[in-house]
């Protein structure tokens, strides 16, 4: 019984160029190879198969019946893997009932999910998105194995096998609630360093650089409240006088509702750049590509 270990796969192509064209010069041509080239592989071949395969008479290379044998199972499988090789899958948004994994903070969802609920209930009824949040290790880990599919933030180490593209960036505001005592336009440096401060303790990330040059410019020395997330600040300083820093955008959305203000702080603070991230995996994935597309041209400024 030969085994397909004994077999060079690319042999197969030349059996199946001479089958078709029953010419050694016209398998040639197709495949791009000399005639001795053609030669050599079918002389391997029949070495390989212990039979003659083709013969050569007036009308050309005719096929042994074993090589009658192998003409049709060789050709589908050729053509599958042909096939298989050049597919693309098709990404339909309007008939999709694809999930996909985000990874973004509850800033991120704050900002974004509105709007891409939105998007997706016009163009992409049946397309469900997932946010999740995880630690940088773990999100690498997790994008290379397929398990999230974009991440959308500020994840400055997202390097090597990661595809990028900008979407903003946003500086950072004082928010506090509207009549606070520094509701009004005298209010320096001075009174926000003696006024009480809320942090949000988030981990090693941009925010927490933030915190840090707050801390040394001495924000909040007095007595210092911390919560592990943005989405409880808005409820917290709304109802007291404390003053917290937070990204632009994430204070534009909680304002109004919680009755708040937000004003530049007295101090030079980093720009906050947020970018959405991919896996080389997904580069070519069709479905990724609609969805990232989508981001970049409803978010990007």
């Amino acid at each position: 019984m030969i085994s397909l270990r004994d077999v060079d796969l690319n042999l197969l192509v030349v059996f199946h160029a001479v089958l078709t064209h029953r010419s050694i010069s016209q398998a040639a041509r197709e495949l791009g190879l000399s005639q001795p080239a053609v030669s050599n592989g079918l002389a391997r071949l029949r070495q390989t198969f212990e039979d003659e395969l083709f013969t050569r008479t007036s009308t050309g290379m005719q096929p042994t019946p074993f090589a009658e044998a192998l003409a049709e199972p060789v050709s589908a499988a050729l053509a599958g893997i042909s096939r298989a090789i050049n597919h693309r899958e098709a990404f339909d948004p309007a008939s999709s009932q694809r999930e996909f994994t985000l990874a973004m903070t509850d800033v991120g969802e704050v900002y974004f999910m509105p709007a891409l609920i939105d998007l997706c209930t016009h163009l992409a009824p049946g397309v469900r998105i997932r946010t999740v949040r995880t630690t940088l290790p773990d999100l690498k880990e997790a994008m290379a194995a397929g398990r999230i599919d974009l991440a959308v933030g500020a994840f400055d180490d997202l390097t090597g096998p990661f595809f990028q593209r900008r979407l903003f960036r946003q500086q950072y505001v004082s928010m506090f609630r509207v009549g606070h005592p520094l509701d009004t336009p005298d209010a320096g440096l001075a009174e926000f360093k003696a006024a009480r401060h809320l942090f949000v303790a988030t981990g090693d990330n941009p925010y927490a650089r933030v915190n840090q040059l707050l801390a040394q410019a001495g924000f909040g020395s007095d007595a210092n409240f911390w919560v592990p997330h943005f989405i409880a600040v808005p409820y917290v300083v709304s109802t007291n006088d404390l003053v917290v820093t937070v990204p632009q955008k994430f204070a534009e959305r909680a304002a109004a509702p919680f009755g708040l203000r937000f004003v530049k702080p007295p101090l030079r603070l980093p720009a906050l750049q947020t970018n959405v991230f991919w896996h080389r995996r997904y580069h070519q994935d069709a479905g990724n590509q609609w969805l990232r597309q989508l981001i970049s041209e409803h978010f990007v400024e």
